[in-house]
């Protein structure tokens, strides 16, 4: 079982359109209510996992605060305001699918974040704490910044999505920091490292890529009636990404170290899609699947810019120096 799913995890990029598929013939050929029920457990098998091999006290570490203050700014200062004023422009008169173009954009950094940097030759202490500082302050911020800027189209209960967040990040959070102590109490800090920890994040793979089944197939009807709306939602998104992509590498460029700036793009590219579709899929009631669908499509524009992106690395910020 593992085994298939590491292999499914490393082939995320063509996972992610499988599985969208297969979800759409589903709500095409079968009764689709019963899907609902699947999204809890759904949501922590996809986030519990790839908590337990999170390094919280590496925020507590020093050495790049410029690429950090700089990584927040981008992700809480600019890039929110620009999705939502893509999605006033594109969804007048949808307004979940601009809330999950906003939460698309709300929770940065993921488990990817980190991968990426490493594939690109980056500061991997760097994407390490970017992720953590990311998952915290988007969590805490998520409530108030949807409650701010699409409250007056879309009923928002600021304590209701509280308590989402709870469910879906502190929890699990906590779950995944108690397990880690475990593992490493009773097999030492080497062996959690080299045969533990990479356990765990294939099993979240298997939460997303169920989260995506449901969330397409629940919109498959309407999707069939309406194809021209796959169009209408991937043109927002490829222009939300084109403009982090554009903004982060020119200020990582002008004001940062290559390992440093590469952090910075992935720190501030890759957006915690997981965390995000479960929101999107438990917090906003009749509305919910309009928000998933727009958060879904994300995934197949991010997986795949973001190995393009890699290959762009030596030409954008130079080759690696070679160690001495």
């Amino acid at each position: 079982m593992l085994k298939i799913l590491s292999v499914i995890s490393k082939n995320f990029i063509f996972a992610i359109p499988v599985m969208l598929l297969l979800g759409f013939a589903y709500g095409l050929l079968a009764p689709t209510a019963w899907l609902k029920s699947l999204i809890i457990p759904l949501t922590f098998l996809m986030v519990y996992p790839m908590m337990v091999s999170l390094k919280l006290a590496k925020v507590l570490e020093g050495g790049d605060g410029k690429a950090q203050i700089l990584s927040q700014l981008i992700n809480f200062g600019i890039i929110p305001f620009i999705a939502y004023g893509i999605g006033r422009f594109f969804f007048p008169g949808q307004p979940y699918y601009a809330v999950g173009l906003l939460l698309a954009a709300l929770l940065p950094t993921s488990g990817m974040t980190i991968s990426w940097t490493g594939f690109a030759g980056g500061n991997l202490g760097a994407a390490v704490k970017m992720t953590v500082l990311g998952l915290i302050l988007g969590s805490l911020a998520t409530p108030f910044y949807v409650q701010w800027l699409i409250g007056a189209e879309v009923p928002v209960d600021l304590l209701a999505v509280f308590r989402q967040i709870v469910v879906i990040v502190f929890l699990p959070m906590i779950a995944g920091h108690l397990t880690q102590g475990y593992l490493i109490k009773k097999h030492g800090q080497k062996a959690f490292q080299s045969e533990w920890a990479p356990r765990f994040p294939p099993f979240s793979t298997l939460g997303v890529l169920g989260i995506v089944f449901v969330a397409i197939a629940l919109k498959a009807e309407e999707l069939a009636a309406r194809p021209e709306e796959l169009l209408n939602l991937i043109l927002p998104l490829l222009l939300l990404y084109l403009v982090n992509y554009a903004l982060s590498t020119l200020i990582a460029r002008l004001m940062l170290p290559r390992g440093d700036a590469i952090a910075l793009v992935y720190g501030t590219v890759m957006r915690n899609l997981s965390i995000a579709l479960a929101l999107a899929m438990n917090a906003f009631g009749a509305g919910s699947s309009d928000a998933a669908l727009v958060i879904t499509l994300a995934y197949i524009i991010q997986v795949q810019s973001a190995a393009w992106y890699v290959r762009l690395t030596d030409r954008i910020f130079g080759k690696k120096l070679a160690q001495a």
